[in-house]
């Protein structure tokens, strides 16, 4: 068949024995980069200015024994979490239900140079809270929970959720270039939002966590670059995804420039984000493959040592089949400097999504939270959504209701 792509068979879809090469190939490609790591930490080569020092010569100048000087260089971090919510549905107490999910993600850093970084993190997790028993077409946690941890990507890999390393070039007058290859988040640098984008600190549901209209993938093969000057900030992001919910790989390719402000109700950051995916997502009617494309506009910022507020829309074309084609979202950050608890905050936050071109005619969350700083490691939050899912006549029963939880977080 003209177009053909010789990896697939006469039906299209890539034999077994292909998806094994391809497979064992990633597979590889990831023992190569765990087994460099592992190199480096016991051998620790560093590099400076086009000169390599060897591990002995540090010790021989500092008086310290190598591995004294990789332990130096090495740290350790992660998040503990677990969290309790139980749902509320109107005119049904049939579905009512609570459910419970636990979550531990270790993080190893390894610092051999102060321009070089290289990036471990580890996910694990328990049971998967609401997620996967509410009708609500959004997470009530946007956690990576059970499922989420567990043949990541489709391409069989358990847990290991990035494996990343970067180098950060200075130049003159404070500019600096990032460079990152790995297993990488693309949300780890677009869709930033001081006030809406930490599902372990902030607001839990995933609408206020990353705008859904942007389609940010994580987990999986690619390079980013972060460049910063002043106030300005530019972020660049291509992965190759091993697998989409049609069963396709593809390429992602994700864009965001930013500006911050210093006014005198204080610190504010605007950011522009474009995302694009190549045509290899079925259409509503499922027979053809089309590309996606969103635009986003995020932005925060302070209203004084008390209040922030935040404001996230966009939009994605709707060639592919998509589940909402808007969304216009925002809210307020209360600090607890404003009852005398530096570490407390209050936030607040409201999500419209207009539907696509599937069944969902449109879906509303509202949210509340409190979070209370225990301790300097440990936060117990209380929240509160309710969610209100319409449905096209014909395609669905609506459905609303509220959405109580409790989350309890240690990090390290």
């Amino acid at each position: 068949m003209a177009g053909q792509d010789r990896r697939t068979n006469w039906n299209g879809i890539p034999t077994c024995r292909e998806m094994m090469s391809q497979k064992k190939f990633e597979n590889g490609l990831l023992s190569a980069f765990m087994f460099w790591f592992i190199l480096c930490l016991v051998f620790k080569p560093i590099t400076v200015c086009g000169d390599q020092v060897t591990p002995t010569e540090v010790a021989d100048e500092n008086n310290t024994a190598p591995w004294e000087q990789i332990a130096e260089k090495i740290e350790f971090h992660g998040i503990i979490a677990a969290i309790y919510q139980y749902q509320f549905l109107s005119g049904s107490s049939d579905s009512d239900e609570g459910d419970i999910a636990f979550v531990f993600q270790p993080e190893i850093t390894f610092l051999p140079t102060d321009m070089d970084e290289i990036f471990v993190k580890f996910g694990f997790a328990a049971d998967n809270a609401l997620n996967d028993k509410t009708p609500f077409n959004l997470a009530p946690w946007s956690a990576d929970l059970e499922d989420d941890v567990r043949d990541i990507n489709g391409r069989t890999r358990d847990y290991l959720l990035t494996a990343w390393y970067k180098h950060t070039f200075e130049f003159d007058g404070g500019h600096t270039l990032a460079l990152t290859g790995g297993l990488i988040d693309s949300a780890d640098y677009l869709d930033e939002n001081n006030y809406a984008n930490d599902e372990f600190a902030q607001f839990m549901n995933e609408s206020l966590v990353n705008g859904p209209t942007g389609f940010f993938p994580s987990y999986d093969f690619g390079g980013a670059v972060e460049w910063d000057s002043g106030p300005w900030s530019a972020r660049g992001v291509v992965m190759h995804i091993g697998e989409n919910d049609d069963g396709n790989e593809y390429t992602y390719f994700g864009a965001q420039l930013g500006y911050t402000i210093q006014t005198d109700l204080g610190e504010g950051t605007y950011r522009a984000i474009v995302s694009h995916a190549t045509s290899d997502f079925l259409d509503s009617a499922g027979v053809d493959e089309e590309m996606r494309l969103g635009l986003m506009f995020s932005a925060d910022q302070e209203l004084g040592d008390i209040l922030g507020a935040w404001i996230r829309f966009g939009f994605q074309d709707d060639s592919a089949a998509i589940t909402y084609d808007h969304l216009y979202s925002g809210g307020i950050n209360i600090s607890g400097k404003f009852w005398g608890r530096e570490q407390d905050d209050i936030g607040i936050g409201f999500a419209h999504l207009h539907g696509g071109n599937l069944d969902l005619d449109k879906s509303n969350v509202f949210e509340a939270y409190a979070r209370f700083g225990l301790t300097e490691m440990v936060a117990l939050t209380l929240d509160a959504q309710y969610l209100d899912d319409d449905y096209n006549f014909g395609t669905g029963e609506d459905v609303d209701g509220w959405i109580l939880g409790m989350r309890m977080v240690v990090e390290f």
